[in-house]
């Protein structure tokens, strides 16, 4: 087997985070769900576009705020994700490429747009979030780099896109692709809700061994395991997949792997702002050490840093050098 040329490849939901500063009087007159996140159509994902003010636009989804972590660490990415060929689509691809990840899917002529996810951030510092998932829902199987995933140490599914027929169907190519050239799985179960619609699916592919490295929180362990004891969960998955890891919010993170169990606390954070995009970066840590060979110890620690660092502000993606901050956490 040839040295991989990518660190991680990822498949995921390509969608534009747009924040914009607004009054209460805006949330009310829209009536939007203050501080919530809610799922909207394209009329409304067109409403709420026009009605805000001034923005910031920066690519998001889950895996892509992965690969954002992982490549300012100095990890060698690439990006799978389908955008249209419209203005946020463009914003999109200038941005993950801005940020290092190699991004070459081709953008979907028509509608729908591109996904995205309106932000209103009231003077309080409170976000609320109207996503609208569009294109993202529609990448094709025959949209897949399949060399550029055969090349990569690790293939990173996020779990969100499995809901849509025609990603799962591009998902599940991406596997054999990576599996028939001798590379690992990692796989994010995302939300407990997407584990009520496709657990049955989710315990296949580990039943099979298709899944190297399983990324969950807690409410996600017990939803695929049920199993209500955290323990138990872990037990049950422990001896199916080559690696467990397991967030745990303020408790920290618990991984199992080859046998060999490890833990890790929390960082501390003087303030909790927003924990959107902690368990992204999490990930991202975690990767990070596991694609440098490091200790199953170190890459809970890595993870955690990397968790604590996105939640002590507004945003998924890091206002810090992530990488000077590992180096001197670890030093």
């Amino acid at each position: 087997m040839s040295a991989p040329a990518l660190d991680v490849i990822a498949i995921g939901n390509a969608i534009v985070d747009v924040m914009s500063p607004c009054d209460d009087a805006l949330i009310a007159q829209l009536g939007l769900n203050r501080g919530g996140m809610t799922l909207i159509d394209t009329d409304r994902a067109r409403e709420l576009y026009a009605a805000m003010g001034p923005a910031r636009e920066i690519s998001g989804g889950s895996a892509a705020n992965t690969l954002a972590g992982l490549a300012a660490l100095g990890a060698r990415c690439a990006f799978i994700g389908q955008v249209a060929d419209d203005q946020l689509g463009e914003v999109f691809a200038h941005d993950i490429r801005a940020s290092g990840i190699a991004f070459h899917t081709p953008a979907r002529p028509g509608d729908p747009p591109t996904a995205r996810c309106l932000i209103f951030v009231t003077p309080d510092g409170q976000r609320t979030m109207n996503t609208y998932l569009g294109a993202s829902q529609f990448l094709p199987a025959a949209a897949l780099d399949e060399a550029a995933i055969a090349s990569a140490a690790v293939l990173y599914l996020e779990g969100y896109l499995w809901d849509p027929e025609e990603p799962r169907a591009a998902m599940r190519r991406a596997i054999a692709a990576a599996r028939g050239a001798g590379r690992k799985v990692a796989f994010t179960l995302s939300d407990s809700f997407v584990i009520d619609r496709h657990g049955a699916d989710f315990n296949a592919l580990i039943e099979r061994g298709e899944i190297d490295i399983l990324f969950a929180n807690e409410h996600e362990l017990a939803a695929l395991t049920g199993k209500a004891d955290f323990h138990e969960g872990i037990a049950m998955l422990a001896a199916k997949v080559p690696a467990l890891v397991v967030t745990r919010s303020e408790k920290g993170a618990f991984a199992v792997a080859a046998g060999e169990q490890a833990e890790v606390a929390a960082e501390p954070v003087a303030r909790v702002v927003d924990t959107t995009g902690a368990g992204d970066l999490f990930a991202a840590g975690f990767l990070f050490g596991h694609v440098r060979g490091r200790p199953l110890a170190e890459c809970l620690k890595l993870g955690a840093i990397c968790a604590g660092e996105i939640i002590s502000h507004f945003g998924a993606r890091a206002e810090t050098d992530l990488a000077e901050l590992v180096r001197n956490q670890l030093a």
